[in-house]
């Protein structure tokens, strides 16, 4: 069975950081390309960063710069460091296995002073 279990969100200060992490199970992580999508409260998805197998990166083009996605083929997971966080990041964090439909069930990303 394919599970996907995000951590790390919470409630900080603009200007602070977070480190998300997607635990991944039950399918060959390291050939998948792995996926960051966000969704703020009623309102539509965005994709913020995707990790291909190869190493290869695409981030959403508001966000280079601040974020960075990478990967531990090891553990099977991947991460989100995110820097310079600003109310507009705030929003519930999905990993993805991009292309597959499999979703985690999010973990949840306020800023706010």
């Amino acid at each position: 069975e394919v599970q996907l279990v995000e951590s790390g969100g919470g409630l900080v200060q603009p200007g602070e950081s977070l480190r998300l992490s997607c635990a991944a199970s039950g399918f060959p992580f390291s050939s998948y390309p792995m996926t960051w999508v966000r969704q703020v409260p009623g309102k539509g998805l965005e994709s913020v960063a995707t990790i291909y197998a190869g190493g290869t990166i695409e981030y959403g083009d508001a966000l280079k710069g601040r974020f960075t996605i990478y990967r531990d083929n090891d553990k099977s997971m991947v991460y989100l460091q995110m820097n310079n966080l600003t109310a507009e990041d705030t929003a519930r964090y999905y990993c993805e296995i991009r292309g597959q439909n499999y979703w985690g069930k999010g973990t949840m990303v306020t800023v706010s002073s």
